[in-house]
């Protein structure tokens, strides 16, 4: 008994020296530099004031995110102990054992029920509907829209509209509205243009505003379980889509063909367009007015039902998942526990944070916060996302390979760009062993 008294106290005296008490326990979260990373080191700040577990968030640009990310995990590295990763990295970060395992973390806390069900398919879920779990979600965020209302309810405006198009001017319900108010407001004598949509294709804008007409369209990438695509990302309905992708990007701005959410965003701020595409994560800055002169008059909705009544929108965002290379992996659960209760996740709503926990998103206190709160709500339940495949890059730069020329400038057709992408996708899924 003597001899274990002073081996306790001699284990108490080593932790002081070292500094490894609980009291000093240290997290790290690594993401991407934008103001949601803000909002989450204020409420880690909070779990800091509760547990003395001080929590930091290490950013890095969005452009090095990926590689500074992956770089740590393929040489093992410790430097974080969790990461809010991208959705489309989920698998290649899973197979190639860099994040822990949660599927029974998942199951223990319910989260299927807690979480809105589309952020758990799309943010935790690989591979496709196998109940196996990789991260928490995090930020929800997708793609909605902005909306210039003082252009919208202008008396004249809404006679003319109504005299042209036989129905009343208002956010559009489905994506023919959405084309005829682009038509509508289109008036480059006055520099004045319809609409703001994604062009970009050095990542993922141009592929994001194309999935929005997609699947608003009845349309899909492919099967994700089989990995088949002929026939469904070359099919009728997303034929359709694209094309009327198309015929919205000419009721861009001039010099739309490389716009993403900076761009978008100006469309409103500096008076360009009528309707504007946006991740709902950049939508903030439009309803301050040091950032937007016309926060007052700016409205949000989110996107439209295609002809058939399908109504979806391309998911951005991300979960968190502890890094398998953290040497503080238990403290880490710890914060995870933390960080899904009720009163946390309402905690990150009112921050800022987009949550994606069903009782905040349906409750009135969330979605009267904040002029797009109630948009964000109605989308998270009705998200759908690219291939979250270790291969997801190269399919998405054949993507933008294959139909940027068409959007942008008119080269081929629709069918013509997407049996091409079909072409390419067999390739690369045969080449990797998934067909």
């Amino acid at each position: 008994m003597r001899k274990s008294v002073a081996g306790l106290l001699a284990g108490i005296s080593f932790m002081f020296a070292s500094g490894t008490s609980a009291q000093s326990q240290e997290l790290t979260i690594f993401w991407a530099e934008w103001d949601p990373a803000n909002y989450l080191q204020e409420l880690v700040n909070e779990y800091e004031a509760e547990t003395g577990v001080k929590v930091t968030v290490e950013t890095t640009p969005w452009a090095d995110f990926q590689t500074k990310a992956f770089t740590e995990f393929n040489a093992k590295g410790s430097a974080y102990d969790m990461v809010v990763g991208d959705s489309q990295w989920i698998g290649a970060a899973s197979e190639a054992g860099h994040y822990v395992d949660l599927t029974e973390f998942f199951n223990k806390h319910k989260l299927n029920e807690v979480m809105a069900p589309a952020t758990v398919k799309y943010y935790s879920e690989y591979p496709a509907n196998s109940g196996k779990y990789w991260s928490i979600p995090a930020e929800g965020d997708a793609v909605g829209w902005s909306y210039r209302k003082d252009w919208f309810e202008d008396p004249k405006e809404m006679e003319a509209f109504k005299a042209k198009y036989g129905y009343d001017l208002a956010p559009p319900k489905d994506w023919k509205q959405l084309r005829d108010i682009a038509e509508f407001f289109h008036r480059p004598d006055q520099k004045r243009y319809g609409i703001a949509i994604y062009t970009d294709n050095s990542y993922d804008g141009l592929v994001m505003g194309v999935e929005n007409a997609i699947f608003s369209f009845g349309g899909e990438l492919g099967d994700y379980s089989t990995y088949k695509v002929d026939g469904i990302i070359n099919s009728e309905q997303n034929v359709k889509a694209l094309e009327t992708y198309r015929e919205l990007y000419g009721f861009t701005p001039p010099g739309w063909a490389k716009a993403f959410f900076v761009e978008n965003n100006q469309a409103i701020t500096e008076n360009l367009a009528a309707m504007s595409m946006n991740y709902f994560a950049f939508f903030p800055a439009l309803v301050n007015e040091a950032s937007n002169p016309n926060a007052k008059v700016t409205g949000f909705f989110a996107n439209p039902a295609g002809p058939n009544g399908d109504q979806y929108a391309a998911l951005g965002g991300q979960g968190i998942s502890i890094v398998s290379y953290s040497e503080n992996k238990e403290e880490a659960m710890k914060f995870l526990e933390w960080f899904i209760k009720d009163e946390t996740q309402k905690r990150w709503a009112e921050l800022g944070g987009y949550t994606a926990s069903a009782k905040v998103l349906e409750s009135e206190e969330f979605q009267n916060a904040t002029p797009y709160n109630k948009a964000f709500y109605e989308t998270m339940f009705k998200v759908k996302d690219f291939w979250a495949t270790p291969e997801y890059a190269e399919l998405l730069i054949q993507m933008n390979q294959r139909i940027y020329p068409y959007v942008t400038a008119g080269q081929g057709t629709a069918k013509e760009a997407l049996d091409a992408l079909a072409k390419d996708w067999n390739a690369t899924f045969k080449k990797y062993g998934r067909q």
